[in-house]
């Protein structure tokens, strides 16, 4: 199938969803994770009213403070989903977030990530968080693991915000939490 090897090519080109690279050579910890976040919005569907519509981008939002500097921005920048762009948004809280499509959560002085997630329950808002803000988990929860950033996913959390994650994505996820 065509997809899949542009999927598999993706994938090993960036060498960051399949885990395959170790967070000390040549790249850092963030920037696989900048790489990682704008192409999860491929392998996501949202419901029809929270999808982009017409040539509106996907909206990728850092909630709190940005541990990416620059390179979420280049990331996003080589990314399109369905022809539409990628947008990263900075916000300091969840307040206001409605628009966005997957969110980063790392916490601010304003809101803790347990309190952005609690704020975005029940909205068709992808949330990913990471282990080194510890508590409270994502749909998507980054990790280190022997080295290598992996992910582990809530499908039972996404289903219940309307959310649907390919079986591709699921496949390279080191744990689900099956609906």
């Amino acid at each position: 199938m065509q997809w899949d090897r542009h999927l598999l090519a993706a994938l090993a080109g960036t060498a960051v969803l399949a885990g395959s690279m170790p967070v000390a050579a040549a790249v850092t910890e963030a920037e696989v994770k900048a790489a990682f976040l704008p192409r999860f919005a491929r392998y996501v569907t949202w419901p029809p009213s929270a999808a982009p519509s017409g040539s509106n981008p996907y909206m990728l939002c850092v909630i709190g403070a940005d541990p990416f500097g620059g390179d979420l921005q280049s990331a996003a920048r080589t990314q399109s989903v369905d022809g539409r762009k990628i947008v990263v948004r900075h916000l300091d809280s969840a307040a206001g977030a409605d628009d966005c499509h997957i969110a980063f959560l790392s916490g601010s002085r304003g809101q803790s990530v347990g309190q952005m997630l609690a704020a975005l329950r029940g909205k068709p808002v992808l949330t990913v968080t990471d282990a080194r803000n510890g508590g409270p988990r994502g749909i998507i929860h980054f990790s280190i693991l022997d080295g290598r950033v992996r992910f582990s996913i809530d499908e039972a959390e996404a289903s219940s915000d309307g959310l649907a994650i390919s079986s591709r994505l699921l496949a390279l996820a080191i744990s689900v939490t099956q609906r």
